[in-house]
C-alpha cells in the first residue's frame, strides 16, 4: 500500500540554519512510526512541517497521496491529522470534559465557539465521555485540568487529538517527565488507541521506543542518518556514534 505520510526533499531553514535537510521519508498506514536522535536532531520541526505549522523552505509533503505542502495547520487537521505537543497545552480552570466536549465541537460547523450555551455542548457529552473512558480518566470528568497530575494531563491531550478521530496521530514525546509507572500506562493507552490509525511519534524513551515502534527513523543534524527496526537501528554503529560520540562510541 502506499505510504499515509510521504515527504521528498523536506528542508526547513532559520536564516541560514537548516533545522531539516532534505528528509525523504514514508510512512505505512497503520504503522506506529518513531523518530528519535539527538537533541537538536530536527525531529520537532519535521513534526512542525508535516502538520502545517512551519512551511518547508524547500520539497514535498504528501498525506494520503493528497500534496499538502504548505498547508494552514486546521486545513490538515481536517484531512485527518491530529497532534500533541511537547509542551502541556490545557486550560488549567477547564474540566477534562469540557475540554473534549469543545474538542469535539470543533470538528463540526459550530468551531471553537466558547460563547455558546451549555445546552450546545451537553449534545456532545456522550461522546466525549466514550473517550475519557478510552483514555482512563472517565471517573475525573469534572476535575479540573489543572488539578491533574502530569501523566493524567497528557491522557487528557491524546482524548482531546483523538476527539476529530484522525488516520494519523503524531505525538510529541508523550513520556516526557513521567515516572516509570506513567510511562507504562502511557505505553499501554497508545497500544490501544492506535488501532485503525497510523501513528508517528517523536520519543526519547528507546524503551517506549522499542514496544511502540515497527519502523525508527533516525535523524541527526536535520537529515535521515538511518531507518529501519529497532533492533536493526539501536545496533548500527552511525547510531551509537551519534548518541553518544565519536570517542564514547570506540569504547562500545
Amino acid at each position: 500500500m502506499p505510504p499515509v505520510i510521504a515527504t521528498r526533499g523536506l528542508s526547513k531553514e532559520f536564516r541560514g540554519f537548516r533545522a531539516v535537510n532534505n528528509v525523504t521519508l514514508d510512512i505505512a498506514e497503520g504503522s506506529v512510526h518513531a523518530l528519535v536522535g539527538p537533541n537538536g536532531a530536527g525531529k520537532t520541526t519535521l513534526f512542525n512541517l508535516l502538520t502545517g505549522y512551519f512551511r518547508p523552505t524547500g520539497g514535498r509533503i504528501e498525506l494520503d497521496g493528497r500534496d499538502v505542502t504548505g498547508y494552514a495547520p486546521e486545513r490538515v487537521a481536517r484531512l485527518g491529522m491530529a497532534r500533541s505537543f511537547q509542551i502541556s497545552s490545557l486550560f488549567d480552570r477547564l474540566s477534562v470534559l469540557g475540554h473534549v466536549e469543545l474538542a469535539l465541537q470543533a470538528t463540526t460547523s459550530l468551531g471553537w465557539r466558547f460563547w455558546r450555551s451549555d445546552r450546545l455542548l451537553d449534545a456532545f457529552r456522550p461522546r466525549a465521555l466514550e473517550l475519557l473512558d478510552q483514555v482512563g480518566l472517565a471517573d475525573e470528568a469534572d476535575t479540573v485540568a489543572g488539578e491533574l497530575a502530569y501523566g493524567r494531563k497528557r491522557a487528557l491531550e491524546l482524548a482531546v487529538a483523538l476527539a476529530s478521530d484522525p488516520k494519523v496521530l503524531l505525538l510529541d514525546e508523550p513520556t516526557a517527565g513521567m515516572g516509570v509507572e506513567d510511562v507504562d500506562r502511557t505505553v499501554e493507552l497508545i497500544g490501544r488507541v492506535r488501532a485503525g490509525r497510523t501513528v508517528v511519534l517523536v520519543e526519547h524513551n528507546m524503551s517506549v521506543v522499542a514496544s511502540l515502534a515497527e519502523r525508527v527513523t533516525v535523524l541527526q543534524h536535520g537529515e535521515v542518518l538511518v531507518e529501519g527496526g529497532y533492533a536493526e537501528v539501536r545496533t548500527d554503529p552511525r547510531v551509537i556514534t551519534a548518541y553518544l560520540g565519536e570517542s564514547d562510541a570506540d569504547r562500545t
